[in-house]
């Protein structure tokens, strides 16, 4: 059998734990304490903390709370676990819903969406960018050198699309870019057939049940798009 070599200096065996969400217990410290008892009973020496801690993190806008993740963390750590500690991009605080409406994701039927739910954000939105880049560098400003964080957990399951203005003019820019000129988009998406052939970029428009969904072409490119954009959203949350 082949041995490779421990994913990580500070722990020396097999990575062995799952996520954890403490903030909801606060007015019941005891079953914190109970939890790490148990994980220790269980053998976990990691755990996936703030994954979906934004409105604890940042209450109101601009107005930080780090003192129960210090807590947390300590707690951990003294009990000899360690920490895979998130981004929490995947949910966000109401108020930020309520005060700049373009972070939420609009559907295909061009309906946007109310807060609520996760994994539910505008990837294209600047506000959501600016943001995700202010909590995580105050994260990793607080924690990088805190001995419980191994590394840390990137969001929560990317994926999904968003159809609002800003991300139909970035799948154009994205279109731009691949076919050069409308000629080429539309010999690639075969368009003249059924008459659908385009004169112009800002005729274009994601798939939409009450608009075009049958130019496979079309199809296939904004499933690719997509992937750009989770790609492009990773690696502006991965800080240097």
């Amino acid at each position: 059998m082949n041995k490779f070599a421990p994913l990580h200096p500070k722990v020396s065996t097999l990575l062995h734990g799952a996520d954890y969400n403490p903030e909801q217990w606060e007015n019941d410290p005891d079953i914190i304490d109970k939890d790490i008892a148990m994980m220790q009973q269980a053998k976990c020496n990691v755990m996936s903390v703030g994954i979906f801690s934004w409105a604890k993190l940042e209450p109101r806008e601009g107005v930080f709370n780090f003192a129960w993740l210090d807590i947390i963390l300590d707690k951990l750590y003294a009990a000899g676990i360690h920490v895979f500690l998130a981004t929490p991009s995947g949910a966000r605080p109401a108020w930020m819903s309520q005060r700049y409406p373009q972070v939420l994701r609009v559907g295909r039927d061009r309906v946007p969406a109310l807060h609520g739910g996760r994994h539910n954000h505008c990837m294209s939105s600047p506000v959501y960018r600016e943001k995700t880049l202010q909590i995580n560098t105050l994260l990793a400003e607080r924690y990088s050198s805190h001995p419980a964080v191994l590394g840390w957990h990137i969001s929560n399951e990317y994926g999904g699309e968003c159809h609002c203005d800003l991300c139909q003019n970035r799948f154009r820019d994205w279109l731009k870019a691949r076919y050069q000129t409308l000629e080429n988009l539309n010999q690639a998406w075969w368009s003249t057939f059924w008459s659908h052939t385009y004169t112009d970029w800002s005729q274009i428009e994601s798939p939409a049940p009450q608009g075009e969904m049958s130019i496979h072409g079309l199809n296939l490119d904004w499933h690719r798009f997509n992937t750009a954009q989770v790609t492009d959203f990773c690696r502006h949350e991965l800080l240097r």
